[in-house]
């Protein structure tokens, strides 16, 4: 390959190298621990706020949508923003930004009532940390991305540590703001919010970029790359296909939870945070058998059995008519998709080559956020009595979804075989 094409194709990303004063644990675990505090308490806490400012399921949908359309915009941009400035700036920089921007909120709420003001308060809030939340995620992804491929035949377990941070944050996130939402206010969630986004940004990794010798390669140029490579590896394709239809359903049930559990399970804003607290502690205890089963067994069966019973858990997800039958199958439901994420960051890790991973990593997480605001816009556009409907016909696209994906994986070496020590 001539010079002039080999810059063509090198993805916008440089490589990132870590401090030697800090290991992984303080340069990459810790940091992300903060950030994915932050990350999922506003993710699920700012929708239950929305719901008690306004009492509108179609608002809360729309909170929702705000949330994740910003962030699709914003994540190639955030990847070029970690690749120019390195992932310590971009992740402090987007800290500071998020923690302004709740006190802000909680200085203001207090004062406008519930009226439209509160309105467009919260609704900014929404799109806003929805930003700045990709931000400070894309430069967190891309320390654990560096630690991973350090990490050679053991990048599945890497993933499974990051992954179980994720868990062990959506685990005390949702929980922490429902509580404090219904018993402080908008006020002491929004400030714990903002300790979290300021304890991110003061452990942010030690990471330094080094720069390609060649000019930066265009952001669209850089998608166009992630997109051959993926269309040259069919089974990292055909995985996230599956996950593409998964993450419909999972988008509904998440944007459609405080509405199902408050209005129609009669429930309280806490319970909407324990059924999330419930499902990451599920999530937690199947990332913790992946890592072990693959091992043993090998991606295939474990992904399939994952597969299997995240369908199993949405299709009966509808008929819920309690809230510990919804708390239970929501759980099964996130377990099944953190085994299923456990394979699909070690498939990616094995197959897509170093010198496109930059440019395949953001098309592949741009493909898998797209169902999320698509998921607020139908929770606000679905009265509330049809909401069950809408989650069974995304439950059965799941379920043929994944069975597909599965079935077109089972041939491949990478999915068969045990892992190499």
């Amino acid at each position: 390959m001539s010079p002039k094409h080999a810059a063509v194709l090198r993805p916008p990303t440089g490589r990132h190298v870590r401090s030697p004063d800090f290991g992984p644990v303080r340069g990459v675990y810790v940091p992300r621990t903060a950030d994915a505090g932050a990350f999922a308490m506003s993710t699920y806490g700012i929708p239950l706020l929305v719901l008690a400012v306004t009492d509108s399921a179609t608002l809360t949908g729309l909170a929702f949508m705000l949330e994740w359309v910003p962030r699709l915009g914003a994540f190639a941009l955030a990847g070029a923003a970690v690749d120019r400035f390195g992932s310590t700036r971009v992740l402090r920089i987007a800290s500071v930004l998020r923690a302004a921007v709740v006190l802000a909120a909680a200085a203001v709420l207090p004062y406008v009532g519930e009226g439209t003001s509160a309105v467009i308060t919260v609704m900014t809030l929404a799109a806003t940390t929805g930003v700045l939340t990709e931000f400070s995620y894309i430069a967190a992804e891309t320390a654990g991305g560096a630690a991973s491929r350090d990490a050679g035949g053991h990048a599945h377990r890497v993933q499974a540590v990051l992954l179980g941070i994720d868990q062990g944050a959506t685990l005390a996130g949702p929980a922490l703001a429902g509580v404090l939402l219904q018993y402080s206010g908008a006020t002491g969630m929004l400030l714990i919010i903002a300790a979290c986004s300021l304890l991110g940004a003061a452990l942010a990794p030690r990471q330094r970029p080094v720069w390609p010798q060649e000019a930066p390669v265009p952001v669209a140029q850089g998608l166009k790359i992630g997109w051959r490579t993926l269309r040259s590896l069919p089974a990292l394709g055909w995985l996230c296909v599956g996950l593409v239809l998964s993450n419909c359903a999972i988008g509904l049930v998440q944007a459609a939870g405080p509405v199902l559990v408050i209005k129609q399970l009669g429930g309280t804003s806490s319970q909407v945070g324990l059924v999330w607290s419930a499902a990451a502690i599920a999530s937690l205890v199947m990332v913790t058998l992946a890592r072990f089963a693959i091992d043993r067994a090998g991606l295939w069966p474990v992904g399939a059995a994952a597969a299997a019973l995240a369908s199993l858990a949405c299709l009966a997800l509808a008929a819920a008519d309690t809230y510990t039958v919804f708390l239970v199958l929501v759980a099964l439901l996130m377990a099944g998709e953190a085994g299923m994420t456990v394979v699909l960051r070690t498939l990616r890790a094995h197959l897509v080559p170093a010198e496109v991973f930059g440019s395949t990593l953001s098309l592949i997480i741009l493909l898998l956020l797209a169902p999320f605001p698509l998921a607020g816009a139908l929770v606000a556009l679905t009265p509330p009595d049809l909401i069950g409907h809408a989650i069974t016909t995304c439950a059965v696209l799941q379920a043929v979804g994944l069975a597909v994906a599965f079935a077109k994986l089972r041939t491949h070496p990478a999915t068969r075989r045990p892992l190499p020590a």
